[in-house]
């Protein structure tokens, strides 16, 4: 008894050996509950006698294998009471399905058959992250799902059986790897199977994929996220029930193609559904069947079939006028029979109902006439209309006979995508299309719910047809939502948010690769009633909601010219055979393609958006702790920027992407996130800011997220300012351009920069340089500076005018290396301070290089470090990102006295301008070397040129010509 005790429970292992003793009258403890032990216990020695109070469950399995994966069928261990019950299990991943049926007989007209698939975070040892913890209402997916079990099993169900049947199924543990929707399908057909419910099954569901034009049998999910095809595919042994599918534009020889593939692939689930059922399935049971006796179907036929023929052979009846006429034929027969005739008051609607289907199918198979006077291969009149909205993003307003859909676009954040809590496939989806149908499309009164299986499945198809023609997500990052109403219902208002979906994303800017559309097709069949075979048929193109209800097949077809992009398809007999099915895909590109044609008309490109109404995203990059810092205690101030702005903000690693309604809106956001966190400075790079404090010599102002900035006075403007406070003042908003950096760290700003430069009298560019009067010894300027200054001589000038400018005097100018500046420096401190010439020469001399991009030399006014003085500091900002001395380009140590015209240095390319090249020409010397028209521009920074000494600028800068180029 022991060794029992430890199998039950290891934990209970080390109970004292004296609670087992025969004379306490205990018994072992098994899994942790405490008995008495009866009066006679069996000895040890009996241990292969049966234990009372045992029940062996007798389980009955099937295993097979489908596209190289092992599949078993188990029945008899969960769910015994259920009228039948199947656990069908792939790998890691198991599914159960149960069915029940009522036992009373209800007076209905109809089969009252529902269907409910559920997947729990059990399934994946997760617990939910709901409020209480615990699943909520059905989600979409666990909707479609049960659309996906309901269409196929449905039309197998005798007719006259309205006996409320249910089925459930539901995930019990899942690997990730497999799909159970198709599996739960496949679950629901073998529990149909086992139960004593009448039912023309077994049916098999497949799934389909094809990667790199391969198809591919019960791909996996990982194999399904490559896949250009998903088709899911249900059938009996000879005839097709159902199919789904989502592709990227495949054409109709190649969907065949997989059709054909599928129909045997889900063959192969019908034969252990029918041994399991054989081994462990009920005897069916006799139901009641509602069936309308000859007698009296013939009486109600013949008071109605002349009536009926004659509104449906009338083609100038709408939809409700035709309506209206065919109710007043169900009174007028219904007062006929209140003489006496109870069985015929209580099945007149059923019966009416089969008359019309009669009637208008044979009018259909014999004549090729439609109720609306229509050919069989013709498409209702159409109508197009885009930008119809012009406030929203992109609207659209389709419509198709007297089917009319409006559809809009609206864009937004990243973080605006829906999340998905499924047990497979992705967390999350940017492109949403919800799809409404409001009573009054139809002229009804209704009562809004919540989530409704039609609307879900109707905007899900859409939403498959035009997700395959969306650009990529890091070409076009927004989260999209299309939103289709309903207003007016004629049939095929599904394909007909296909077509105004279409076109709302057209107008809303977004780069589609091509419109998509759709349309359903139909089907009149004539069946041999001995046999059950089809004798002939007609097939319908654009059906409408009469041909829908009164037909045989729903083929709903959506896709571009090149292409296939979207199916699902709807019967209502017990199968149709895959020929007609495949045949039926030809009349629908023929009706695609004018309606396609349609569109174009109406809008073929994507619009350019009004400013005003067209959305904005940006996305910044920035450390994962400066975004912390703008999304503040529990996201207090991002949730505050996004209220007063009404912009959207999404955050991931170290990304921030702003949306915004339009241009105006994102400029906010901008400036207020500036100022917040502030963004990377660059040279050139604009910035708005607050004038904190005005100062004799020029003003401080604090931008880019609490940085300041020096406004220097002769930054002002383009004219000369006397006091900084005639411009500006403490508490002013200005747009400023940063310049540079000073040698103290102060990020120099520039108001006149972002201003248009003002033109003289006498219409010369203010850029053209003026002689100087005074030939003044000048000191090395900035390197910027002196290239931005040759460039504007030379863009008036040429490089003709320099040259011969150059070779007709001296260069009046002294050019001084770094070292030659400090003794300088150093004399001008000690010697006279109170001397202006003295003091403006120190001021000169300490004009030192700015590196191109602050960014890239490390350099923020939070974080640079305290400036050195003197000569520190300017021997530490020449000889930023200079090289050593063995770096010098000529053959003897370069200095500023050795340089003279027609001596020949090897140079560096120390930056590449838009008319030349800044030359680095060792030991702080810089030169410059502009382009000739027509030269091949593929100079990059660090190149070591070969350059002689052809002439001096009026600032002493060496003008260089090329020699070659040193390999």
């Amino acid at each position: 008894m022991a060794s029992v005790r430890n199998k039950v429970n290891p934990l209970l292992c080390n109970i004292p050996y004296v609670l087992t003793w025969p004379r306490f009258g205990f018994r072992t403890i098994c899994s942790g509950r405490l008995g008495f032990a009866p009066s006679t216990s069996p000895s040890l020695a009996d241990t292969d006698a049966p234990v009372a109070g045992k029940k062996v469950l007798e389980t009955f399995s099937e295993e097979f294998e489908i596209g190289s994966r092992k599949i078993t069928l188990e029945t008899g261990k969960i769910a015994r009471f259920a009228n039948g019950s199947v656990v069908l299990a792939m790998e890691e991943t198991k599914v159960l399905s149960t069915v029940a049926s009522s036992k009373g007989d209800a007076v209905r007209d109809f089969l009252p058959l529902t269907v409910d698939y559920q997947e729990k975070q059990f399934a994946q040892g997760v617990i939910p992250t709901t409020y209480m913890r615990r699943e909520g209402a059905p989600k979409e997916r666990e909707l479609l799902c049960g659309r996906l079990i309901d269409r196929p099993i449905r039309p197998l169900f005798p007719s006259g059986f309205y006996h409320e049947v249910q089925v459930m199924a539901s995930v019990l543990s899942s690997d990730g790897k497999q799909d159970p929707d198709i599996m739960a399908a496949n679950a629901s057909s073998a529990a149909l199977m086992l139960s004593d419910i009448p039912w023309g099954g077994p049916i098999g569901v497949i799934r389909i994929g094809r990667i790199s034009g391969q198809f591919v049998v019960n791909p996996s999910m990982d194999e399904l996220s490559i896949s250009d095809l998903n088709l899911v595919y249900a059938c009996t042994r000879d005839k097709t029930l159902m199919m789904d599918v989502q592709a990227r534009e495949i054409s109709e020889k190649d969907l065949e193609a997989a059709l054909r593939l599928a129909h045997p692939e889900a063959v192969k689930y019908l034969d252990p559904q029918i041994r399991l059922a054989a081994k462990a399935g009920k005897q069916k049971k006799e139901y009641k069947l509602s069936m309308v006796s000859e007698k009296t179907f013939e009486k109600i036929e013949n008071l109605a079939k002349e009536p009926i023929e004659a509104v449906f052979t009338d083609p100038t009846y709408g939809k409700f006028e035709r309506g209206e006429a065919l109710e007043k034929i169900t009174q007028d027969i219904k007062r006929a029979l209140e003489e006496g005739d109870d069985e015929g008051l209580k099945i007149l609607p059923k019966t009416v109902d089969t008359v019309r289907k009669q009637v208008v199918r044979r009018r259909i198979i014999s004549e090729g006439i439609r109720v609306d006077g229509r050919h069989l291969d013709e498409v209702r009149s159409l109508y197009c209309e885009a930008g119809n909205l012009p406030v929203l993003h992109g609207s659209a307003l389709f419509s198709r006979g007297d089917t009319q859909v409006l559809c809009t676009v609206t864009l937004g954040a990243p973080g605006d995508a829906q999340r998905l809590d499924s047990l497979v496939g992705p967390s999350s989806k940017r492109f949403m299309l919800h799809y409404s149908f409001p009573p009054f499309c139809t002229n009804e009164v209704g009562k809004r719910t919540g989530l409704n299986r039609r609307e879900v499945g109707h905007g899900t198809l859409a939403e498959k047809a035009l997700l395959a023609v969306l650009p990529p997500e890091d070409v076009f990052p927004y989260a999209v939502r299309i939103n289709s109403e309903v207003m007016a219902s004629d049939g095929s208002t599904s394909m007909a948010t296909v077509c105004g979906g279409s076109m709302a994303l057209m107008d809303a800017g977004i780069p589609l690769r091509e419109h998509v559309a759709g349309l359903s097709v139909g089907l009149i069949s004539e069946v041999d009633p001995s046999t059950g075979e089809i004798k002939d048929y007609r097939i319908l193109t654009d059906i409408l909601g009469l041909e829908d209800h009164l037909g045989d097949m729903d083929f709903k077809i959506a896709g571009t010219r090149n292409g296939i992009t979207a199916i699902q398809l709807d019967i209502k007999p017990a199968g149709i055979p895959l020929d007609i099915i495949c045949e039926s895909l030809h009349p629908a590109l023929k009706g695609r393609l004018q309606i396609l044609e349609h569109m174009e008309r109406e809008i073929s490109a994507p619009r350019i958006q009004d400013d005003r109404y067209s959305p904005r995203l940006v996305t910044l990059k920035y450390s994962n702790d400066t975004l912390r810092l703008l999304i503040g205690p529990v996201g207090a101030l991002k949730r505050k920027i996004e209220d007063e702005t009404g912009a959207r903000m999404s955050v991931s690693d170290g990304t921030l992407t702003i949306v915004a309604k339009n241009q105006l809106v994102m400029e906010k956001v901008q400036a207020k996130v500036d100022f917040i966190i502030g963004r990377e400075i660059e040279i050139g790079g604009v910035y708005k800011g607050i004038v904190v404090s005005v100062k004799e010599y020029g003003a401080f102002v604090e931008f880019n997220g609490g940085q300041q900035g020096l406004l220097h006075i002769s930054e002002l403007s383009h004219e000369t300012v006397s006091r900084v406070s005639d411009v500006v003042s403490v508490g002013q908003q200005l747009s400023l351009m940063c310049i540079g950096q000073d040698v103290r760290g102060n990020i120099k700003l520039s108001l006149k920069a972002t201003q248009p430069r003002p033109k003289s009298k006498t219409n010369i560019s203010i850029d053209e340089p003026i002689a100087p009067t005074n030939q003044e010894v000048n000191v090395w300027t900035a390197i910027e500076d002196v290239s931005n200054e040759q460039e504007k001589q030379g863009a008036t000038a040429g490089p003709e005018t320099i040259d011969s400018t150059s070779k007709s005097a001296t260069p009046a100018v002294l050019i001084r290396s770094a070292a030659e500046c400090d003794e300088e420096e150093k004399s001008d401190v000690l010697n006279s301070k109170g001397d202006n010439g003295s003091q403006s020469a120190s001021k000169s001399d300490k004009k030192t290089r700015i590196p191109s991009s602050l960014s890239e030399s490390g350099l923020s006014s939070r974080n640079a470090k305290k400036s050195k003085r003197g000569k520190d500091a300017i021997l530490d900002f020449i000889s930023d990102d200079e090289s050593d001395e063995d770096d010098a380009t000529s053959e003897t140590p370069m200095s500023a006295n050795k340089l003279k015209l027609g001596m020949k240095v090897t140079s560096k390319v120390h930056q590449i301008r838009a008319l030349g090249l800044v030359l680095d020409l060792g030991c702080g010397i810089r030169g410059m070397y502009r382009f000739e028209p027509g030269e091949k521009r593929d100079f990059e920074v660090g190149d070591e040129l070969r350059v002689k000494c052809s002439s001096f600028s009026t600032k002493g800068i060496p003008v260089l010509s090329l020699v070659r180029r040193v390999i």
